[in-house]
């Protein structure tokens, strides 16, 4: 009983010593990923998007076309779409699960984000239509 409880201790030593990496992009973004938690933030224009999901960070390190795939125009362009469509079906609990569409996004066309950013709500958008089985906007979703 007593290896038991010192393997086990000891390999939760191991993994809380690695449970948080943190990846800075740039001097005004930062990304942070602690399991399938990605953390966005901008302390300049004070904004903060976190994303729990489990799998979302696999799909984004396994499957999501890489940075740079698409332009940064075409990601704003998208993700202004999705955003009206998910903040609808959020204001609308009866006809939409409550449960996948909880709170609205603010997403402010007139801000310019960062191509980081945009990068990661799109594929987060891309990755919740395919796991989940939604279709926003009247797009299907392409890898």
């Amino acid at each position: 009983m007593k290896k038991v409880v010192t393997t086990l201790l000891i390999v939760g030593l191991i993994i809380s010593c690695n449970s948080t990496q943190k990846t800075v992009t740039d001097s005004t973004n930062v990304v942070t990923k602690t399991s399938d938690t990605v953390r966005i933030a901008n302390d300049e224009i004070e904004y903060e998007v976190i994303i729990i999901d489990p799998g979302f960070s696999s799909f984004l390190y396994g499957q999501a076309r890489p940075r740079g795939y698409y332009s940064e125009s075409f990601l704003e362009q998208r993700n202004r779409l999705y955003v009206m469509e998910w903040n609808s079906r959020v204001l609308q609990p009866t006809r939409f699960d409550p449960n996948l569409y909880e709170m609205q996004i603010d997403y402010d066309p007139n801000i310019h984000y960062g191509y980081e950013v945009n990068y990661l709500i799109y594929n987060y958008f891309i990755y919740f239509q395919i796991h989940y089985k939604q279709q926003l906007a009247g797009f299907v979703p392409r890898i």
